[in-house]
């Protein structure tokens, strides 16, 4: 089965897919490069090189990342006296420094490092133009032609996985900038070759991951315009793998959130019966995937929970039990114990929705 990333050709990153969503368990949230052809005799195909001389496949930055979120730096600034350099939004949480535990006297930003860092992002965003490479040489001491192959996808993996260290660093600033770059790469791509599945898989996935820096930022309107617009572009994919349909249900099951919390219930229900019909759909495609029937009993908890917040009590009752049934029927691979402590995590919150004269709790609380 495929991965669905919609950089899993580009991204080197350990195995692990830099562009896999997941849903956090708060806040109503239970879920969790081709080489260039040769072109000529005298051409020869090379993987692309940063203008700085940085491994862009390893991604080892070195000076241009940030020693306390681990991505590159963002709104580079040195602390004084000892002048180490740090992302602001990293060392501003600091009294001493990190690196050598001075006192910091004061933070003042370094604009030519950032001019760096800048540039060093733009360095991937060339798409297939010939350059003399002055280490290649014919034998009679002539420089080779060198081809360099299309590498904004390899960019663009390059970007997600910079946004999603800053992300879990809490460095919200720096994984939104990250992330807007990556988005107006794909537009301008949009522009010249049209909509095809791929790119509205890496856009509609890039959005949702935008919608979320925008939701930790506390920018409620922006995380909903970014949602609908992943939702847009990923509804256009006419068979979407599981990866998608995942990253789909998720973003909207985010915009049912924020409605919710905005009590705006009936427009909750709305997005979060989406999300179920699509995860339905899933699971009669792949009946045997476990993961798919952990995702439908979390959008029956979601709909029942708000069913019950809008006084249909009976509605909300059938939902918990259908979810109830769904998950206590499954049985999983013993190696599935990360999907196992999902599965009894929904079960545990479902089964407390039954008990007699229990308070209500919404889906948030678990």
């Amino acid at each position: 089965m495929s991965s669905g990333c919609p950089f899993s050709k580009a991204a080197n990153a350990g195995g692990v897919c830099p562009m896999k969503f997941t849903e956090n368990r708060d806040s109503h949230q239970l879920e969790n490069g081709d080489k260039g052809k040769k072109d000529g005799e005298d051409s020869v195909a090379l993987s692309p090189k940063c203008p700085f001389g940085y491994d862009s496949q390893s991604f080892k930055l070195g000076p241009l990342s940030c020693l306390i979120c681990q991505a590159l730096l963002f709104e580079s600034s040195k602390c004084m006296p000892c002048s180490h350099k740090f992302c602001k939004a990293c060392i501003s949480r600091f009294k001493d420094c990190p690196l050598c535990g001075a006192d910091i006297d004061k933070i003042e930003p370094d604009m030519e490092l950032q001019e760096i860092v800048e540039r060093f992002i733009e360095g991937h965003a060339r798409i297939k133009r010939s350059h003399v490479n002055t280490d290649q040489k014919e034998e009679g001491g002539e420089h080779k032609n060198v081809i360099y192959a299309d590498v904004s996808m390899e960019r663009g993996a390059f970007l997600v996985q910079q946004a999603m260290r800053a992300f879990h660093a809490q460095n919200i600033g720096s994984a939104k900038s990250r992330l807007s770059i990556c988005v107006e790469d794909m537009r301008e791509q949009l522009e010249r070759s049209g909509s095809t599945s791929e790119l509205c898989s890496q856009l509609g996935a890039v959005l949702g991951m935008l919608g979320d820096c925008c939701r930790a930022m506390g920018d409620a309107g922006s995380a909903t315009s970014y949602y609908e617009e992943s939702v847009e572009f990923l509804s256009k994919l006419p068979a979407p793998d599981l990866e998608v349909v995942h990253t789909l249900s998720v973003s909207l099951n985010k915009i049912g959130d924020l409605k919710y919390y905005d009590e705006d219930l009936r427009a909750a229900r709305s997005y979060y019966s989406r999300s179920l019909d699509v995860r339905r759909n899933a699971v009669k495609n792949n009946p045997n995937v476990s993961s798919q029937i952990v995702d439908v009993a979390v959008s029956l908890a979601k709909v029942a929970d708000v069913d019950r917040n809008l006084g249909n009590e009976d509605m909300a009752i059938d939902g918990f039990k259908e979810a109830i049934k769904s998950l206590e029927s499954l049985t999983l691979d013993p190696k599935e114990t990360g999907l196992e402590q999902r599965r009894l995590s929904v079960l545990e919150f479902l089964q407390s929705q039954l008990v007699e004269d229990q308070n209500p709790a919404n889906v948030s609380s678990v």
